[in-house]
């Protein structure tokens, strides 16, 4: 079957185009990059934020009735095949791409736990597939957002 995908992938122009684009950020593979395609292809996302949901990446508080000191943990809604690979680039991405090790680093320095700062690695490689795909640029590691003054 990955073969069939594969050779799916490279009969598609548009496929193969994306492929392209989701493997220039740092960390991000060819499966982990086909099972992106597969989800954001088969399925329509407004915002990357959608995507972070669908794929269950995004924290949610434990809060309940008088119990609200309960930890944050990973939504686990979704596919969790694509969240298990986001779980292994996000460890390559530690250490490859720049924007998470910087985002996994300022997690840790707060206080937060290095599971809990995985998890929002794993949200911030989402958020960067998302961004490559819609703005059909390849990922650019010295990017800095312009900010207006």
């Amino acid at each position: 079957m990955q073969k069939e995908q594969d050779d799916h992938i490279d009969g598609n122009p548009q496929l193969k185009e994306d492929m392209q684009l989701l493997q220039s950020i740092p960390a991000i593979g060819e499966r982990t990059g086909a099972a992106l395609l597969c989800v954001m292809h088969t399925h329509h996302f407004e915002a990357a934020d959608q995507l972070a949901a669908f794929l269950g990446v995004v924290p949610v508080e434990r809060q309940s009735g008088t119990s609200l000191a309960g930890r944050a943990h990973l939504s686990k809604i979704g596919p969790a095949k694509i969240r298990a690979k986001l779980y292994m680039a996000a460890l390559s991405a530690m250490q490859y791409n720049p924007h998470v090790k910087a985002l996994y680093d300022r997690l840790l320095l707060k206080g937060k736990s290095k599971m809990s700062a995985l998890g929002a690695a794993m949200r911030k490689l989402v958020l960067l597939c998302f961004g490559v795909l819609m703005h059909r640029r390849p990922y650019q590691a010295d990017y800095l957002p312009k900010i207006a003054v």
